[in-house]
């Protein structure tokens, strides 16, 4: 019986509760006291306090936040939402300012609505119209957007789009002013899971390639901002949008995509402003977003 006793008592430990352990001694193996009381049935009361409970993990969006909120003050503001395609995990963070400039990421939601509009048609795109979406998206071109503009209907064709798509809390730039289109980072993930998401999606299979061989052939003087939390930034699938406000000389700096972080797939959508010049714009997206990369995938 005594060699029983450790497995029993680690037995206790890790349940972390009172362990009563009943044991019936002999003469010829005492258990406690001396040989002349070891004939009479024994029992060997263990006291343990109980093992002090583990605080919960933290939600993705607690994680996101506190990793964000560690980070040195810098100027301006951002919002920031990731997802993780894998695990389903997601986390959204906004420091308060509502909605911002698009700039030119907004050439990805033309470019959504321009082919939900042709799948309506029963059409595809005219090889003008692929001409001027290929310097769209991988060049930024503002004229061939400006064309593309025209041909969705302007704001009221984005709207529409946008409606189907999801994006609940965008606003069309007026006029010809796409560049000045309001978002937040929640709508640029849903316009991102429109393409990339494994769920249901106005845009056909069709559709959703042709954005993803867009969106991964940028040039490569365009390839930064999210891609920094690539495990490979070459692999990365990304939109960049900057804007110098006249106003105030301050510059509006956003990025949204898809990479491959820690083996798992990410979409993650960073919009900021209020940067004193257009390389710190880009230096506090990249630091945001390998911030919460990291934070997601703790």
């Amino acid at each position: 019986m005594s060699r029983n006793l450790p497995s029993l008592r680690s037995a206790a430990v890790a349940a972390g509760t009172l362990a009563v352990i009943a044991a019936t001694a002999s003469s010829s193996a005492p258990l406690l006291g001396n040989t002349a009381e070891a004939a009479a049935p024994r029992t060997l009361h263990v006291h343990y306090a109980p093992a002090a409970g583990r605080a919960p993990a933290p939600s993705p969006d607690e994680a996101v936040a506190k990793a964000l909120k560690a980070l040195p003050k810098a100027p301006g503001a951002y919002d920031v939402a990731v997802a993780d395609l894998d695990s389903g995990d997601r986390a959204a963070y906004a420091s308060g300012k509502g909605t911002f400039d698009t700039a030119s990421i907004v050439k990805v939601d033309i470019l959504a609505t321009l082919l939900l509009q042709a799948q309506d048609d029963g059409g595809e795109l005219s090889a003008a119209q692929q001409k001027l979406a290929a310097a769209m998206i991988r060049s930024s071109d503002n004229d061939a957007t400006d064309a593309l503009w025209a041909d969705i209907g302007g704001g009221s064709g984005l709207a529409e789009a946008n409606d189907r798509l999801g994006l609940t809390g965008t606003e069309p730039g007026d006029g010809g002013t796409w560049g000045l289109t309001q978002t937040t980072a929640a709508d640029q993930l849903v316009l991102l899971e429109a393409v990339y998401g494994d769920g249901a999606s106005p845009l056909s299979g069709d559709s959703r390639h042709y954005v993803e061989k867009l969106m991964a052939s940028v040039v490569d003087d365009q390839r930064w901002g999210v891609s920094a939390a690539a495990d490979d930034a070459g692999s990365a699938a990304l939109k960049n949008g900057w804007l110098p406000r006249s106003a105030t000389g301050l510059w509006d700096v956003n990025s949204i995509g898809r990479v491959e972080h820690r083996g798992h797939t990410l979409l993650i959508a960073v919009l900021s402003d209020g940067h004193p010049s257009y390389k710190e714009g880009i230096d506090a997206v990249e630091n945001v977003t390998t911030t919460a990369a990291n934070a997601l995938r703790h």
